[in-house]
């Protein structure tokens, strides 16, 4: 399988992550300081602890999706690892931060890592459990799953919208959407999902029987690689065997 991965916008959006969280940490404790040895400042110090706050909370979005190792990207690659040079994997160089396209088709891929109990009943996703750090999380809105099959429509439409500017001519493909829980204490019930919703073995295997059944043309596929990734990112291409 072939990589590109955009190595210039990991690198700068964690290095984002690790100054916002410094900063806020700065901030913070500046704002305890006024709490507590100028109590009639009540006005700045409350503005320092929120504007701290926010920061803080910003440094760990960016420290989750960039910072942290396994990044997205790498459980991705480490788990479709062996399909096959016809296939290749993007990275932040697309429309889609996740895009797989190979004889299965184009897949747009969202990356979840929530543990514990993930269901989706009554059309809507639902989380039991995955510990006191997804928890907390999931409180102040950094790790909720949300509604994974619009997400995936937006990003469809987007990379829709690429490939009809770059190719006019070409029929575009039907473009699927995955979601991908990589948490190994996740324990998925999704069958009714609009979605396919898997860990990162099962969607490997989900979509070698894609390709039996209806394959992406060699022509196809060639023309959309030949596009991607796109010009204006900066890429690191690999092979994985």
């Amino acid at each position: 399988m072939k990589i590109a991965t955009n190595q210039k916008l990991i690198k700068r959006n964690s290095r984002i992550g690790q100054i916002t969280s410094l900063v806020a940490l700065g901030i913070l404790a500046a704002g305890m300081y006024i709490t507590f040895k100028m109590p009639e400042k009540v006005g700045y110090s409350l503005g320092a602890l929120l504007f701290g706050f926010f920061l803080s909370q910003m440094g760990m979005y960016y420290g989750n999706r960039w910072g942290r190792s396994p990044r997205p990207d790498e459980v991705l690659d480490k788990s479709l690892k062996g399909l096959g040079r016809d296939y290749t994997i993007y990275h932040y160089t697309a429309p889609a931060p996740h895009l797989l396209v190979g004889p299965s088709g184009l897949w747009v891929l969202l990356h979840y890592y929530q543990g514990g109990i993930i269901k989706y009943e009554n059309k809507r996703w639902r989380q039991k459990g995955g510990g006191f750090i997804q928890n907390y999380l999931k409180i102040f809105g950094q790790e909720n799953i949300g509604r994974p099959e619009i997400e995936g429509a937006a990003e469809v439409n987007s990379l829709e919208k690429y490939i009809k500017k770059v190719l006019p001519d070409i029929e575009i493909p039907i473009i699927q959407v995955a979601a991908i829980f990589s948490n190994p204490k996740v324990e998925l019930s999704a069958n009714d999902s609009p979605i396919p919703a898997m860990t990162p073995k099962e969607f490997k295997e989900f979509i070698k029987e894609k390709a039996k059944e209806n394959p992406l043309s060699q022509l196809t596929i060639k023309a959309i690689q030949d596009i991607l990734p796109s010009p204006e990112a900066e890429t690191k291409k690999e092979t994985v065997t």
